[in-house]
């Protein structure tokens, strides 16, 4: 279905905050019979004791200016930054607004379909108003639906809470620091409860990361959510979800385990996990057949939450990667995969790595003067941190394999009100037909790898581009990433520093991923992914030269002499980048990124944390870099990475079967 035909089925609901949510009020006007805008004060009942901040979304790539006028009639904010990409989005606030009427207006710079301005008016209360009621037995209300207009508020909230220059290192150490940061969370104590004011403790890891933003959503919003119970993918099938337990019934929010694990329980006892590892279903990756050992189910349910965070605690004791990576054509899920244009990538997009990570698109670069468009995404890592991150080959890994599930990116899906008061999750049918979405499709599931990212770069940049540019722009994307491993491998110094005990380190592929010390501080996953980089920014001269119609090639030029260029070009930058780590004596010690390509075969066994960081880092035994090393992993531990997991990361072969 066409953008235009989504805008003409979606205008009646683009309307719903205006008519739903009290404080705002529709203007009568041409604008109101014409205009697809979503108008949202916050806080839900504004008063004159918090801030009143505004956001205006649109799909139309209309330019315009956003103003918030005072009952007086004085303009007391006023912006012209416009952010997104369809859809569109204006922010405004006031810090400390009087009481009254309130005007917030978009004046476009061009008037389209009789319509020069957006108006609506907000009632700003002396007093404060008493909070929305909570149903009992629930922690929200379900007071709005699903639908193209709170998806794109959705998409706007998402886009600003993680807005920065996209060459802007973006991290926190945990997610409620983004949450907290009332210049980015247009939702801060939206409810007027002063619910954002606690900190929550919560950790979540990538799966729980993404679940967790959607469910604050919908809290603040009163929209309905909802989750799966799924298995992780077992003896080469891949993830099935199982039941599926909605918001409104929060006293059944951490369920037995799934049918095929309970039924697998029963050989728990005869081949029980070694004191101090984890249980391997407590894994986000795949394990091999072998490892795979089930925990036996609840024996006593635990207490009902009591409270939203309470909630979400007990959400992310459920959900993991295995919900996100479920098969593309299997409709008991809580995703379903989407074509892969540009309408479609919007922020709050979801994408499943076919190894056990999930990371969310948050921003699109769009392609300009011959630099390569860019998706930027977040992801949450085993430690808790949060970082900002840009599509490619070596952040996001594609392959198809029957027992990983299907990869790539996906949507929520749609939860609405049945006839008969349930709540339920759209069928892939109900997607297809339905004019607020009509974006569903399996096109990623039919796609080879090269298939994949070389549409993916379609998408991003459309127009041919300059090769120098793209390379570069590669490399940069592989130096953010070592960047990254950096922070990672500092935590684990730090770690041991604090701790002289030997970390355990899980047995086969349950080193990919587990709980406890091991999961927080190795990298095995990680430098899987950097060896894979490592290999796209080595390779990206042969690639131009295979995709040169996608290219502005030289005319002057053969494609012998553009691929010679750049492999001068790559010479020359990897070079001149430069990235610092903090040895085992607290001294820093620098290295360029060539010397970290080079030393790409030591990075096959740089993972384990009760290494010292100069070996983490490819340091050669007995020279100056390696001289202050004072720790090693022991032998038997070298011994299971030399001879039984070395294979994986040296043939980029992620273990999945026995």
């Amino acid at each position: 279905m066409s953008l235009a035909s989504r805008f003409a089925a979606a205008a009646a609901a683009s309307f719903i905050f205006a008519t739903v949510d009290p404080p705002a009020q529709a203007a009568p006007g041409p604008c109101h019979e014409a205009a697809d805008f979503s108008i949202l004060p916050s806080p839900f009942a504004p008063w004159k004791g918090a801030p009143l901040r505004v956001m205006i979304v649109t799909e139309k790539p209309l330019r315009g200016v956003i103003s918030l006028v005072a009952p007086d009639g004085s303009v007391a904010a006023k912006s012209s930054d416009r952010h997104g990409n369809a859809p569109y989005s204006w922010f405004a606030e006031v810090a400390q607004p009087a009481a009254g009427m309130w005007h917030a207006t978009l004046t476009l710079d061009h008037a389209t379909a009789g319509c020069s301005t957006i108006k609506r008016d907000i009632s700003v209360s002396a007093r404060k108003p008493n909070p929305l009621p909570v149903p009992p037995n629930a922690f929200w209300k379900v007071r709005n639906n699903w639908n193209h207009a709170t998806e794109s508020l959705f998409s706007a909230w998402i886009e600003k809470l993680f807005d920065a220059p996209p060459d802007q290192d973006l991290s926190w150490k945990v997610w409620h620091e983004v949450l907290r940061d009332r210049s980015r969370n247009f939702l801060f104590n939206y409810l007027g409860r002063g619910e954002d004011n606690v900190r929550t403790g919560l950790r979540p890891d990538c799966a729980d990361f993404v679940y967790f933003l959607r469910a604050y959503f919908a809290y603040k919003m009163g929209l309905p959510f909802g989750y799966s119970n799924c298995s992780r993918g077992t003896h080469g099938k891949p993830p099935k979800c199982f039941q599926w337990f909605d918001m409104e019934h929060p006293e059944v929010t951490r369920p037995p385990p799934p049918p095929e694990q309970e039924i697998a329980s029963a050989t728990t006892a005869a081949n029980a996990t070694p004191p101090g590892q984890t249980p391997p279903i407590l894994q986000p990756f795949v394990p091999l057949q072998s490892a795979e050992t089930p925990a036996a189910p609840l024996k006593a349910r635990p207490k009902r939450p009591t409270t939203f965070n309470e909630y979400l605690r007990d959400v992310g004791d459920v959900v993991h990667t295995g919900a996100v990576r479920a098969t593309a054509n299997d409709e008991n899920t809580d995703f379903y995969t989407v074509s892969l244009t540009q309408e479609a990538l919007r922020p709050g997009t979801v994408y499943a790595d076919p190894y056990g990570h999930v990371l969310m698109l948050v921003h699109r670069v769009p392609e300009m003067n011959g630099k390569p468009g860019v998706f930027l995404a977040v992801d949450a890592e085993p430690d808790g941190s949060i970082t900002r991150k840009r599509f490619w080959r070596g952040n996001f890994l594609f392959v198809h394999d029957p027992a990983l599930g299907s990869p790539g990116f996906k949507h929520f899906r749609p939860i609405v009100r049945d006839k008969g008061g349930s709540l339920r999750r759209l069928a892939n049918a109900d997607i297809i037909g339905n004019p607020q979405y009509a974006d569903f499709s399996l096109d990623q599931s039919r796609m080879s790898a090269e298939d994949f990212y070389d549409h993916m770069d379609d998408v991003m940049s459309p127009e041919p581009l300059d090769p120098v540019k793209a390379m570069t722009d590669a490399i940069e994307s592989l130096n953010e990433q070592v960047k990254t491993r950096v922070t990672s491998v500092e935590n684990g110094r730090q770690y041991q520093e604090k701790h002289a005990g030997e970390v355990a380190m899980p047995n086969g592929s349950s080193i990919f991923g587990t709980t406890g010390a091991w999961e927080d501080y190795s990298t095995p996953a990680r430098d899987f992914r950097l060896l894979i980089a490592i290999d796209v920014v080595r390779g990206f001269p042969d690639r131009v030269i295979r995709r040169a119609p996608h290219y502005a090639m030289p005319k002057d030029k053969s494609n012998a002499d553009v691929e010679s260029e750049l492999q001068g070009v790559l010479a020359s930058e990897l070079a001149s980048r430069k990235i610092s780590y903090t040895r085992s004596d607290g001294s820093q010690w620098t290295l360029s990124l060539k010397e970290v390509i080079d030393r790409a075969p030591r990075f096959e066994m740089a993972y384990n944390p009760n290494d010292c960081v100069e070996v983490r880092w490819g340091a050669s035994e007995g020279s100056e870099e390696a001289s202050t090393c004072k720790r090693h992993a022991s032998q038997a531990q070298r011994e299971k990475m030399s001879s039984k997991y070395r294979i994986w990361f040296h043939e980029r072969h992620w273990p999945t079967n026995t």
